[in-house]
């Protein structure tokens, strides 16, 4: 016998098992080698992860790459509608063909980490650091992007702050 479970039902179950999934592999890394190991490799993983999941988007989407700044922006809404949802608090703010401003104000990676209730819980913010920059770099290959990150929820402020530009050599 199968049970029938709704397409949102299971899109939801997966939506919190990748979750899920993510946050018990950086506690047992934590827990076998040490926070800042975890950390450091959390970073490296998150970013490799970063690159599939873009590619993976393009492919569903049939594109290569992103046409611009402003198409990458709609990719990475469309990637986050789909795995976050409505948990996702995040605003996009395009300033012209070259900069992108973005705030998110729930972040699923930090509460994790104070769920967790280790000593640090800004390991989100060290992935994030990297996780943009492998985004971008597979949205827009080839485009020299410059990440800042201004502010950081994981690091006390009320939301996160990421700027994107396209560096232009003059």
């Amino acid at each position: 016998m199968k049970y029938d479970i709704s397409p949102q039902e299971q899109v939801r179950m997966l939506r919190k098992l990748l979750l899920y999934w993510d946050g018990q592999w950086f506690l047992k890394t934590a827990e076998e080698f040490g926070l800042e190991t975890a950390i450091r490799m959390n970073a490296r993983v998150r970013a490799a992860f970063g690159r599939i999941e873009m590619r993976t988007l393009l492919r569903a989407v049939g594109k290569s790459q992103a046409d611009d700044l402003a198409d990458a922006l709609h990719l990475l809404d469309t990637y986050a509608q789909t795995f976050m949802g409505s948990t996702l608090r995040a605003h996009y703010e395009l300033s012209g063909p070259n900069k992108l401003e973005v705030r998110v104000y729930n972040c699923a990676a930090l509460a994790g980490a104070k769920m967790a209730n280790l000593e640090r819980i800004d390991q989100a913010c060290v992935a994030c650091e990297t996780l943009w920059n492998a985004w971008f770099d597979t949205l827009l290959p080839g485009k020299p992007i410059d990440v800042q990150y201004p502010m950081r929820m994981g690091k006390g402020d009320p939301h996160c702050h990421f700027i994107i530009t396209i560096t232009v050599s003059p």
